[in-house]
């Protein structure tokens, strides 16, 4: 467990071997956020927590869909093309 001490200005020196185990470089934002019995910091996300139901569908696809077979003629292709490279 490391200590830190509390400035007179309310800062805290995070101790380095555990900027360096949680990769936290200069300037990146925290949060703090209350626990009740003391503080938590974290990293703070570039974009807000969403659900999947939120974002799915959200990009639409511009090309259709390949069927089964098609997908396994593609294969077939490539492995006879990758076969005849490699004589």
């Amino acid at each position: 467990m490391e200590t830190t001490k509390l400035s007179s200005k309310g800062q805290v020196i995070i101790p380095k071997t555990l900027r360096i185990t949680h990769h936290w470089e200069t300037g990146l934002e925290l949060m703090v956020i209350d626990t009740g019995d003391g503080i938590l910091l974290k990293p703070k996300t570039p974009f807000p927590v969403t659900a999947l139901t939120e974002v799915a569908g959200m990009l639409k696809n511009r090309v259709q869909p390949k069927t089964k077979q098609e997908i396994d003629a593609a294969v077939k292709r490539d492995l006879r093309r990758k076969r005849h490279a490699g004589n």
